[in-house]
C-alpha cells in the first residue's frame, strides 16, 4: 500500500503521528490509527520472535505478555543501551526499529520531515541517520522544530489567516505555553523576500489542569478556564491576531467556554493535535517540489547571512545563493559544478539580513589554465568548519574528452558574524 511518498512526522516523548501527501486531495492527510485518533503510542514490544509497535506494544504492557519497551525517544537522544529480554540493544536502534514499522505500509518513501519539541545538530545526525538507516536519501530528510512545523503548516493556509499575527496554544496536563508567528522587519534592499519567526511568548503552570485533566471536575474547570481567559488577554494585549490555534490533549476537554469567546472574538480559532505533521509534511511537498518562493523562516538557530556568486541558473545570470539564509550551518554544506566565461578572480558576496551590509570577498584563480569558449568547469565545495567558518574550495574538474583537469585547486575561508545578536536585532 502506498498512501504517499512525501511525509510528515511528529516526534515526541509519548507518541508519534504521521501525515502524508494524498495527490487526490493535494494536501497533507494524516494516517488515522482508530476514529479521529492520530496519536500512535511511543512504544515497542518483543512477543513470540516479534517486533510489534504502539497500540499492540501498549496492549502487551497491559497484559504483561512479551517485552516492552517505552521512553524511546529520551532514551535514544541520551544514547542508552537497553535491555530487551536476553538482548541488549542501543535505544536509537529502539527507535529505528518503530520508526520502520510505523512507516511500513508506505512502499517508497521520496521525502520526509521530522518534527520534534526542540531541534539540535545532535537531534538532526540522530533522525537523519534513522533515515538514511530506512533507505531514504541524506538529501532527502529534514528535522525541524514544533515552532518552525507551525510555522510552515501556516504559509499553506488562507493568506487572511496570518495577515497579521497568528497565536498557537499548546496544552497538556500542566501547563500552557502561547506561540506567536510574526513577520520578521527586513533591511532594505531584500526585494520581495519575507522573513518570519514564531515566538514562545508566554507560559503558565496551572494546577487546575491535573484535576481536570482526563476527567473534568467542574469546580476547578471553572477556575482553569478564568485563569485562562486571563493567560489570553495578556498575550493578545496591542496585538492584531488574524487566527488562533488549540492544539495539545489538554484542550480535549471542552473546560474553557469563557476562554474560546475571548479567542473567537473577531478572528478564527481552530482546535487540532495534527498541525505538527502537517506542517512538517508541507516542508516534503516545498522541498519535493523545490519551491522557494514564499516567506523565510527564521530563529535563533537558523543563518540570517547567505553567500552568493555570480552564475547562470536555468538561462538566468545573477547572483545565486550557494548558502542560504534560514538555513542551519551544520546542514549547509553543498557542491556546484560551475562554467566559467573567463579565468579572472571569482567575487564572492555575503549579504547580512539583520545589518543590510554587502561584503565582496575574491578568490584569486592563478595558475587556472587559460581556456576560452566556456570550456573551464570548476566544482566548487562549501564546507562548515563551526557556526561562524565556512570553507569554499574551487577545483579544476576538466571538460570531458577535450580538456583533462590540472589538478589546480584552491581555497578560501569566509568568516561570518555568527548567529548571536544578529537575529534579535531583525525584531
Amino acid at each position: 500500500m502506498n498512501k504517499g511518498s512525501m511525509l510528515g512526522y511528529d516526534l515526541n516523548e509519548k507518541s508519534c503521528q504521521i501525515s502524508y501527501y494524498d495527490e487526490t486531495k493535494d494536501e497533507p492527510v494524516t494516517l488515522e490509527v482508530a476514529v479521529d485518533n492520530y496519536q500512535i503510542p511511543l512504544m515497542l514490544g518483543y512477543f513470540r520472535d516479534r517486533w510489534v509497535y504502539g497500540k499492540e506494544a501498549k496492549r502487551l504492557a497491559t497484559v504483561n505478555e512479551g517485552c516492552t519497551v517505552s521512553d524511546l525517544f529520551n532514551r535514544a537522544v541520551r544514547q542508552e543501551k537497553v535491555r530487551v529480554g536476553a538482548k541488549t540493544h542501543d535505544a536509537v536502534w529502539l527507535l529505528a526499529k518503530f520508526i520502520s514499522l510505523s512507516l511500513e505500509e508506505f512502499e517508497k518513501i521520496t521525502y520526509i520531515t521530522f518534527s520534534v519539541p526542540d531541534n539540535n545538530i545532535d537531534m538532526t545526525k540522530m533522525l537523519k541517520g534513522i533515515g538514511r538507516h530506512l533507505g531514504i536519501e541524506k538529501d532527502h530528510i529534514c528535522v525541524q522544530d514544533y515552532k518552525e512545523s507551525f510555522c510552515q503548516y501556516m504559509f499553506y493556509q488562507p493568506k487572511e489567516l496570518w495577515q497579521y499575527e497568528s497565536a498557537l496554544f499548546y496544552c497538556d496536563a500542566q501547563e500552557i505555553k502561547a506561540y506567536m508567528l510574526r513577520r520578521l522587519n527586513t533591511v532594505s534592499g531584500r526585494g520581495n523576500e519575507k522573513f518570519v519567526t514564531v515566538d514562545e511568548v508566554a507560559n503558565a503552570r496551572m494546577k487546575e489542569l491535573e484535576a481536570i485533566y482526563p476527567v473534568l471536575n467542574v469546580d476547578k474547570a471553572k477556575d482553569a478556564d478564568g485563569r485562562f481567559k486571563t493567560f489570553i488577554q495578556s498575550v493578545f494585549e496591542k496585538k492584531v491576531v488574524s487566527s488562533v490555534y488549540l492544539t495539545g490533549e489538554g484542550f480535549e476537554n471542552n473546560w474553557y467556554p469563557n476562554s474560546l469567546k475571548v479567542l473567537c472574538n473577531g478572528r478564527r480559532a481552530f482546535l487540532g493535535n495534527n498541525l505538527y505533521s502537517k506542517g512538517a509534511c508541507y516542508t516534503s511537498i516545498r522541498k519535493c517540489r523545490d519551491y522557494d518562493e514564499g516567506p523565510v523562516y527564521l530563529d535563533e538557530t537558523k543563518m540570517t547571512e547567505q553567500i552568493c556568486l555570480r552564475m547562470r541558473v536555468n538561462g538566468q545570470e545573477g547572483w545565486h545563493p550557494i548558502v542560504s539564509w534560514g538555513t542551519h550551518w551544520y546542514e549547509a554544506d553543498g557542491q556546484w559544478e560551475v562554467i566559467l566565461e573567463d579565468t579572472s578572480d571569482v567575487e564572492i558576496h555575503i549579504e547580512t539580513l539583520a545589518a543590510g551590509d554587502l561584503k565582496v570577498e575574491t578568490v584569486q584563480l592563478e595558475g587556472l589554465p587559460d581556456r576560452k569558449d566556456y570550456s573551464l568547469r570548476l566544482l566548487i565545495e562549501t564546507m562548515f568548519l563551526d557556526e561562524r567558518t565556512c570553507r569554499l574550495k574551487f577545483k579544476d574538474i576538466g571538460f570531458g574528452e577535450f580538456y583533462p583537469p590540472t589538478g589546480f585547486q584552491v581555497e578560501k575561508e569566509i568568516h561570518l558574524g555568527g548567529i548571536n545578536g544578529q537575529f534579535n536585532s531583525m525584531s
